[in-house]
């Protein structure tokens, strides 16, 4: 029983209740995607690797773990600080027992990209959610890349044995979806293969993995591609080199304490160090759009990420369309997104979601659960989720939270501005993402009770 199964053995339910003002000035953690990434591209490059700001949720240790089990050599040295002295390209050892990625989808599958390209085995599996979530469309390009797959449930699902290439070849690939995590499997394993190794996606997804590349030392070309896309070429069997990346602050995780702050009336909270990445800040414009006031400041830049300090104000939303193609750029902001909609005046449309029904959960699904069980008139229509706000959200309902975090954190923001208490089954999955949300929340002046 993986350490995730064990929590969901032992639920560990809470109420949130509409309080006074949120106010104060918060760091949330760093951004997960960064410390996935800083992580296995330490591992994969030759010398030492500085890492301050790692987010230090289970998703983010499960990958540490994950790279000391492949022969690097992986060291805490203070709070949020971290060593990592990697093994260079294709440098893996045969782990001696299975990976094990507890609830992260992003761990998981990007290093199955990183293992594909070396010459070992390597069993891959997580927790209940984790084992139901489909890998086959990672392990497509990876098998036409030289890698093999074992045992393996249907539909590629975990646990699973891969067997990494012993000549890896480099391809050209075109994403069926917008994801970073197929174009990320893809290009740490094309760094083994001789040649260039080249991504096309129809919609740019988040390209978090091509700048950190460029600042470890690896040759890689990303030019547009018709209207929304990107072509991203990699130069093979580069010597990766250890290189120092602070984290910024994660904008995935900040999304929730900033609804909070907007539908919470008389709230004023100061976020700093929040990454900017365009590519990632599609609910800061959304909620722009909606009529939220967050005021940008103190802008700067780390290991080619952009971030800034946010000021965000209790604001009166309304109801807007969200086009599909800023999908990629806030795919887990949805949920808590459909919160703000709730409390705005008219009717929120946001259109194209299908990746939501492959995450931790059917999360389309359950975000419109999560409204209906406490008032708010939703529908899903197809891949769009409609809500209709009507400035104020009844509550008193009880959230199925699925295993899911950012459901769990979804629900509790909700119930800050309910007219009646919410309840969650479960808040233990919070630890995946955001350790500290429920600490975090109640110093902001959050009401919440077991």
């Amino acid at each position: 029983m993986t350490h995730s199964d064990r929590l969901a053995a032992h639920p560990t339910p809470l109420e949130s209740r509409s309080s006074g003002s949120l106010t104060g000035k918060v760091r949330v953690p760093g951004d997960k995607s960064i410390s996935h990434r800083a992580l296995i591209l330490g591992a994969l490059s030759v010398g030492q690797t500085t890492i301050s700001g790692l987010l230090e949720g289970e998703d983010v240790l499960n990958t540490a773990k994950s790279m000391q089990a492949l022969g690097a050599k992986v060291e805490r040295t203070g709070p949020f600080a971290w060593q990592v002295r990697g093994v260079g390209v294709a440098g893996f050892a045969q782990p001696a027992s299975p990976l094990d990625f507890g609830n992260s989808g992003t761990g998981c599958r990007l290093v199955m990209g990183a293992v594909a390209g070396c010459p070992i085995s390597a069993v891959f599996d997580g927790d209940a959610s984790l084992r139901s979530r489909p890998m086959r469309r990672i392990l497509d390009p990876l098998e036409l890349m030289g890698a093999r797959t074992g045992e393996a449930k249907e539909g590629g699902r975990l646990p699973l044995t891969l067997y990494g290439a012993r000549d890896p070849v480099p391809i050209l690939y075109r994403t069926p979806v917008a994801s970073a995590q197929i174009k990320s499997a893809v290009l740490l394993a094309g760094l083994a293969a001789p040649g260039v190794t080249t991504v096309i996606e129809q919609e740019a997804s988040r390209d978090h993995t091509e700048l950190m590349l460029k600042h470890f030392g690896a040759q890689i070309v990303s030019t547009n591609e018709g209207s929304h896309g990107r072509k991203i070429a990699l130069t093979g069997q580069p010597e990766l080199h250890g290189a120092d990346v602070v984290v910024p602050a994660d904008p995935s995780s900040a999304a929730f304490p900033i609804v909070a702050a907007l539908i919470v009336e008389g709230s004023d909270i100061v976020f700093s160090d929040v990454m900017t990445n365009p590519l990632r800040t599609g609910l800061f414009t959304t909620l722009r759009e909606m009529g939220a006031s967050i005021e940008e400041s103190d802008v700067r830049g780390d290991a080619g990420e952009p971030m800034a300090t946010l000021r965000v104000r209790a604001s009166k939303l309304r109801g807007v369309e969200v086009p599909p193609e800023r999908a990629p750029s806030m795919i887990d902001e949805y949920l808590v997104l459909a919160v703000a909609a709730a409390f705005a005046e008219g009717t929120t449309i946001m259109r194209g979601l299908q990746e939501l029904r492959v995450k931790e959960s059917d999360r389309l699904e359950a975000t419109a659960e999560m409204l209906r069980v406490n008032g708010v008139k939703v529908e899903v229509a197809g891949d769009d989720l409609i809500v209709e706000g009507r400035g104020h959200v009844p509550g008193g309902g009880l959230v199925a939270t699925h295993m899911d975090h950012r459901i769990a954190m979804s629900a509790l923001v909700m119930g800050l501005a309910a007219d009646k208490p919410v309840k969650i089954d479960d808040t233990s999955f919070i630890a995946t993402s955001f350790p500290d949300f429920i600490p975090m929340m109640r110093g902001l002046g959050a009401e919440f009770s077991s």
